[in-house]
Formats: C-alpha cells, structure tokens, sequence
C-alpha cells in the first residue's frame, strides 16, 4: 500500500528506485572505503573502486528522467522540470563561485557537487510549487 494514497504510479515507482539507488550507494561506499582503508589497490584496481559510489548516485539522476517521462500529470511534471532547473541553476551558482574561490584562496575544491545538487533539489521543491 502507498504511503499516501494520492501519489502516483510514477512516483512510487521514482521512490522505489531512489530507495534502491540509495542503498546501493551506502552498500558501496562503506564497501569501498573498507577495501581502501585496508590496503590501498593502486593503479586501475583503484579507479574502479573510486567511481563504483558514483554509479548508484547516476542511478538517481537517471530516475528522475524516467519520472518526467512516466508521469502523466502535466502540472506535476511541470514542478519536477522547474525544481531541477532551480536546483540546476543554483548549484551553478554555488559552484561557479566555489570555484573562483578555491582558485583564488585556500578554501578546498568543491568535491561533492551531487550533494550541492541535492541539497538545492530538496529546497528547489519549496519554490517549484508555488
């Protein structure tokens, strides 16, 4: 049964992939900063390792494209489209000048930008809905 009886087919089933994606992603990165701790692989062994996190984290990216495709609601359709252009929008911004910043003085690199981008997504959905 739906937690709330009012979601669509095409959100439950955009929550069930994020749901799976995210525990991937935990499974993952726990996995391979085990590996890593214990004896660094060096070379290709250790690319590999450092992009496996990354791959569930495309999962959810991947997702939300299948949402807009799989939602019928055009009003709700519309929101998602206009959250991630907000969130899009001002995680360039944040990072443009992160960027300038870490070039210029001593502050680190932005490393993280997908959870710069999920952070906006998340408070992009206040404004996408007004």
């Amino acid at each position: 049964m739906p937690l709330f009886k009012f979601q669509s087919h095409a959100v439950r089933r955009y929550t069930g992939r994020v749901a799976v994606a995210m525990t991937l992603y935990l499974a993952i990165l726990v996995a391979v900063d085990l590996i890593v701790r214990r004896g660094a692989p060096t070379g290709p062994a250790l690319y590999a390792l450092a992009i496996l996190p990354a791959l569930p984290v495309l999962g959810v990216f991947a997702a939300l494209g299948r949402y807009l495709v799989e939602e019928s609601d055009e009003y709700q359709r519309a929101c998602m489209v206009r959250q991630i252009i907000y969130a899009t929008g001002l995680t360039l911004a944040i990072t443009t000048v992160w960027g300038f910043l870490s070039s210029f003085t001593d502050i680190a690199p932005a490393r993280h930008v997908a959870v710069i981008w999920f952070a906006c997504f998340g408070a992009a959905g206040f404004l996408a809905r007004r």
